[in-house]
């Protein structure tokens, strides 16, 4: 509560559930990852590229994440080091950072994935840096959607073939080969959606755009705009709205709750992690060869996690949010209130 007694603005605030589909409790931990991307990115722009999957395959993704969200990381990250190794387009070792995100602003399933990828690379034999021959081209985008589709397919035919897809519900037609070939020809001649948008603002500035699907959840408190008994109305573009029932709202709240212990931020290339890290500290020394070096950063990093947020993200928790002057305190909730009980975790998907 805010302690200016012309304010006197108040909110329940329960502790954290350190559960990372809880819209409350994952910006300390956005705020440490981001700083963690800053530590390793490369002096270097960046591109945003997305890969999307059709809607086609939806039904086969809803009743297998995990594999098939395993397959749509690997095609996308490898469709991105081909091209970058073929010496047409840039012919070097790339890095990238590659996030999963599965919702629209409705919260309908739209299985997706984030990457930054750098705008240049370290040459294949280490001995150079190479930059990209455009600051605002990486790799044409439909050569990469077919090499995406080519090799998400692929996967997919793999996994039928090896009878690891489970076919049930809205999926259950698949079980029939020929349905399920039907479906394979269909896709291939469908362009698959890869976006592309050249680098802005430097690479840290594009860790924080970027930063903002890493520990998001379907939606945040702050979008939903009224509640009672019947329905649940919330934001979605600018001024509209959605209106669902309770059963609607928490089914379509379910379908983006990730599979137990499944990684939704995955690093490739440059990038990734383990013995991969020398490429990475190569990659530095030949950036310096050509007089490019990353800024001091202050040693002396903030450990209490209200300093951190502020000095990551610039928002100061502990101030006011009504009249941005009193700095909030703590005060214990009045068992006397009616307060909804404590919500369990979300069930876990296979």
């Amino acid at each position: 509560m805010c302690p200016r007694q012309e304010c006197g603005y108040a909110e329940i605030a329960y502790n954290s559930c350190r559960n990372r589909h809880c819209p409350k409790c994952q910006s300390l931990a956005q705020a440490r990852w981001l700083a963690q991307r800053m530590e390793r990115m490369l002096p270097v722009d960046a591109f945003h590229v997305v890969f999307t999957l059709p809607s086609g395959l939806r039904p086969l993704v809803l009743d297998n994440r995990a594999v098939l969200f395993n397959a749509l990381f690997a095609a996308a990250a490898e469709a991105l080091k081909e091209l970058a190794k073929d010496p047409k387009y840039l012919g070097a070792e790339v890095g990238i950072t590659a996030v999963l995100h599965t919702w629209t602003r409705e919260l309908l399933f739209h299985p997706h994935i984030h990457c930054v990828v750098t705008s240049g690379g370290l040459s294949m034999d280490g001995a150079r840096w190479v930059q990209g021959k455009s600051a605002a081209f990486l790799f044409p985008v439909r050569v990469l959607g077919a090499l995406f589709r080519g090799k998400f397919l692929a996967r997919l035919e793999e996994l039928y073939d090896k009878g690891a897809l489970r076919l049930t519900g809205a999926s259950a037609r698949f079980a029939d080969r020929k349905v399920f070939v039907r479906l394979r020809r269909k896709l291939y001649k469908t362009r698959w959606v890869v976006y592309a948008k050249p680098p802005f603002g430097g690479p840290e500035e594009f860790f924080r755009y970027v930063g903002r699907y890493t520990h998001r959840v379907g939606i945040s408190n702050a979008r939903v705009v009224a509640l009672d008994d019947a329905r649940v109305v919330f934001r979605t573009h600018g001024d509209s709205t959605a209106t669902l029932t309770h059963d609607e709202f928490l089914r379509r709240f379910l379908l983006h709750v990730l599979p137990d212990r499944f990684s939704k931020i995955r690093h490739y290339g440059l990038f990734a992690p383990g013995p991969a890290s020398k490429k990475l500290a190569l990659a530095r020394t030949r950036l310096a060869d050509v007089g490019i070096t990353a800024p001091a950063r202050d040693g002396n990093a903030p450990k209490d996690f209200r300093e951190l947020l502020l000095a990551i993200t610039g928002v100061d928790i502990r101030l006011c949010p009504r009249c941005r002057l009193g700095l909030l305190v703590r005060r214990a909730i009045d068992p006397a209130l009616d307060l909804p009980p404590l919500a369990r975790g979300p069930p876990r998907v296979p």
